[in-house]
């Protein structure tokens, strides 16, 4: 860690340089005073990706302090002229600071200050919910010190709240899309053995994700257009990063003994995020794909999730099975 500038008029208040190393330590020591519902900027999301597409970026990890007190971390990178969130959007749906609830405007303040001393002049963050850190600051401040910035709309995500029981997830759904849950797991039972099964333990995960991979380019051909190379490199990392953290969960929809679907999920403070899914396309008649999503729904239930979060996109399955859309925008800063 190297300390890097002091602000004027806030004589301890500390902005720091980070390793992914001492973000991870940071992390780990502050979870509680430094809530996050966002697991795309955590240290396991944040070291998978750099591992395999870091080359020739530069990191910027961020700490800010006052006094002896961490009050926000924010994992960026240089890319070009411009500053921004480490990692890709393609692969993580959205991004946000860690910051302690409150202190949004001196972390901030704080952050954008350093990065004009750098000398930095450009800063794009985003996309960010409206409940991020993010959206806290930048929605509800003025430009300051000769700073400004406009907002731009992106895409999507839905999350549904998960109430304590299966019935009662089911009793919220319309009535004609409550008959088609039943019908479709009624139909999946009747073909043969059905078996849910969760990998979250780090030592299977390997194996595991064979078996996901597969499924995942079964089904859709943009689906294996997308899963080559690095990016395969990158879902094996990152499963293994998030198991060594106790965040994955990993499911497998099995019939007779063969695997016909999969679902990549997080879990994380409450929620379980629905991060991707692969099924068999030989069983598409047989609704395996969206049965396996509600039944990591369910499982959320089981483990006592809050909320089940299906993430980018606008597919009408999130909309029938009660998600709501939540907007996503993105701050676009200029530095004086």
């Amino acid at each position: 860690m190297t300390p890097h500038s002091f602000l004027p008029g806030e004589s301890d208040s500390r902005v720091t340089l980070e390793t992914l190393d001492s973000y991870r330590t940071l992390w780990h020591s502050h979870r509680e005073a430094l809530p996050c519902n966002c697991p795309f900027v955590l240290p396991p999301w944040v070291q998978s990706w750099w591992t395999v597409f870091g080359a020739g970026g530069e990191r910027l990890i961020f700490s800010v302090r006052r006094g002896q007190r961490v009050i926000g971390m924010a994992p960026l990178m240089l890319q070009g002229d411009t500053v921004r969130f480490l990692g890709d959007p393609r692969l993580s749906d959205y991004f946000d600071c860690i910051v302690e609830p409150g202190r949004e405007r001196l972390f901030f303040q704080a952050l954008l200050t350093h990065l004009s001393a750098m000398g930095m002049r450009r800063v794009f963050l985003g996309p960010s919910p409206p409940d991020s850190s993010v959206m806290t600051f930048f929605g509800q401040n003025k430009p300051f010190g000769g700073m400004d910035w406009f907002l731009t709309e992106d895409e999507t995500f839905s999350r549904v709240r998960l109430p304590r029981s299966w019935d009662e997830f089911l009793s919220g759904l319309h009535g004609k899309q409550r008959h088609e849950v039943r019908r479709k797991f009624r139909r999946l039972h009747e073909t043969g053995s059905v078996q849910f099964r969760k990998v979250s333990e780090v030592e299977r995960v390997p194996q595991a994700m064979d078996t996901f991979l597969h499924l995942f380019t079964m089904n859709r051909a943009n689906k294996a257009t997308f899963m080559t190379g690095p990016t395969v490199q990158f879902f094996r990392t990152l499963a293994v990063a998030l198991a060594e953290e106790g965040l994955l969960r990993l499911f497998f929809l099995e019939v007779n003994g063969h695997p016909v679907a999969s679902v990549f999920c997080v879990d994380h403070e409450g929620t379980r995020y629905l991060y991707n899914n692969g099924y068999d396309s030989r069983w598409q008649q047989m609704s395996v794909g969206t049965l396996s999503k509600l039944m990591s729904l369910q499982d959320a239930m089981v483990e006592g999730c809050e909320g089940y979060n299906f993430l980018k996109g606008a597919e009408s399955y999130k909309a029938r099975l009660g998600g709501h859309p939540i907007p996503l925008s993105c701050v676009h800063a200029a530095l004086s």
